[in-house]
């Protein structure tokens, strides 16, 4: 697709995409605008808002508390769907410390847990409702995965119900821009859905969901239990053997409890040795070293956990084995 933005009355268009690179009347005011590629538009219009963002930050004078990285009541002080309060090297401190007394360095990547976009509601709403709107997110990566750019959504054998919650959850991805189109097709009972491919985009339905839905979940617990804590996503992790591997989500509640929570949204079963390894090196306790698997049922969880000496959940029980921790 195209899209316009007329510099007169700020009028927004989409143009189909043959239009590229021409000239079109605004739709409201008539001011000739010239038409972009939808992905480069938007590529450009977050290159400028995350650099005004960074100045902004920049210029802010860091409180007593943000300065010790340390948020002393997270539930008062911010939104966790809607802040930026995360994304700082402060924040990050002292998870970075606990892998250094382990002789690991961390590198944080403090964007990682910025929740003023829209991928932890979508993923949120994903987690909660799997067994449905899995499908939806499992279509979506095939096609990414296939280069198409789009598929369907088939509706014919769902309820009524399923069929209303589905389409509410389709029409808030084309909402947030996290799908580029969606087509109902009432007569054959489907809804096409045409993909968004900004690179974001693509790792969140290629996986990067479930990672989300993890931070998010953990977020709310630590407000709920009023508890001291710092959090890291996609951190980089560099082992005195020159090793790397990048870390999917990390709690340090209260200085001195890791939770660690590795995310699978496909195939685990080729790496369990080496998050036994790493369980063991990090010298993690069974129930806070988690793997969070969107497929497995409760049984299988329960039965990977006793054989591997880590803790195995679905998106179903996380939070409710988060609950018992602290």
């Amino acid at each position: 697709m195209a899209i316009s933005r007329c510099n007169k009355c700020g009028n927004i268009t989409e143009h189909e995409r043959e239009l590229v690179g021409t000239s079109s009347d605004c739709v409201q005011c008539g001011t000739a605008t010239s038409v972009y590629d939808t992905h480069f538009f938007v590529s450009k219009l977050s290159d400028m808002y995350f650099a005004l963002r960074k100045e902004l930050n920049e210029l802010r004078i860091p409180s007593k508390d943000s300065a010790s990285g340390n948020l002393e009541k997270p539930s008062e002080v911010f939104d966790i769907h809607n802040s930026d309060m995360l994304s700082s090297a402060a924040q990050h401190a002292p998870v970075i410390e606990w892998f250094k007394t382990k002789n690991i360095t961390a590198t944080a990547n403090v964007d990682a847990v910025d929740t003023t976009g829209f991928f932890d509601e979508a993923a949120v709403a994903i987690g909660s409702d799997y067994e449905l709107l899995g499908e939806v997110c499992e279509r979506i990566r095939y096609a990414q995965q296939k280069e198409f750019n789009s598929n369907l959504i088939y509706l014919d054998k769902k309820s009524k119900e399923d069929v209303k919650a589905l389409e509410a959850f389709i029409q808030r991805l084309y909402d947030h821009s996290l799908i580029a189109r969606c087509i109902s097709n009432k007569k054959e009972k489907n809804i096409r859905i045409v993909l968004q491919n900004a690179p974001s985009v693509r790792r969140f339905f290629a996986g990067d969901w479930l990672e989300w839905y993890a931070l998010m979940i953990g977020l709310r617990i630590c407000q709920e239990r009023k508890v001291e804590y710092s959090c890291a996503r996609n951190m980089t992790l560099s082992f005195p053997s020159n090793e790397k591997r990048e870390l999917d989500v990390f709690f340090l509640i209260n200085k001195t409890l890791p939770l660690y929570i590795e995310c699978k949204a496909g195939d685990f079963r080729q790496e369990l040795d080496k998050y036994v390894a790493l369980r063991k090196r990090l010298h993690i306790d069974q129930k806070c070293f988690i793997l969070c698997v969107a497929d497995l049922d409760s049984e299988q969880c329960k039965g990977l956990s006793a054989m591997y000496g880590m803790t195995f959940v679905n998106t179903q029980t996380l939070g409710q084995h988060l609950l018992t921790l602290f």
